[in-house]
């Protein structure tokens, strides 16, 4: 007599969330373990070509030209997702991050923008001034 397949019952919808939470908890802290100290650490470069190491750039572009503010932004953006605590500081710049951050706010994720915006309140508010 052939034997019918086993039915096992999905997880309970609470079990998911709960495994969905610690997922995204864990997440959020590989980006905070990430940061800098102080946006004051963020000396990178505000001209010239950058090339970013395959570390960061393993998918795409290695060079940015910072003149071009589409490529510029892309920098921040890999950069941002990407980087390693030692590299935050030699590819960021915080004038620049600044500067940048209402618009490179809308193209990183969800889990960095938060991380960042939680951890340095004036790049918060500044996206809250520039939406008013």
């Amino acid at each position: 007599m052939p034997s019918s397949p086993q039915h096992h019952p999905a997880p309970a919808p609470r079990e998911l969330a709960g495994a969905d939470a610690e997922d995204l908890a864990l997440y959020r802290e590989k980006f905070r373990q990430r940061l800098p100290e102080s946006l004051d650490e963020l000396h990178g470069p505000t001209q010239g070509v950058v090339e970013l190491p395959l570390h960061m750039a393993w998918s795409g572009m290695t060079s940015y030209d910072m003149s071009k503010p589409r490529q510029r932004m892309g920098l921040y953006r890999t950069v941002l997702h990407e980087g390693l605590h030692d590299d935050l500081p030699r590819y960021l710049n915080q004038d620049l991050l600044l500067q940048l951050w209402p618009v490179l706010r809308t193209l990183v994720g969800r889990t960095v923008r938060t991380v960042w915006e939680d951890a340095f309140p004036q790049l918060a508010s500044r996206s809250t001034r520039a939406a008013a």
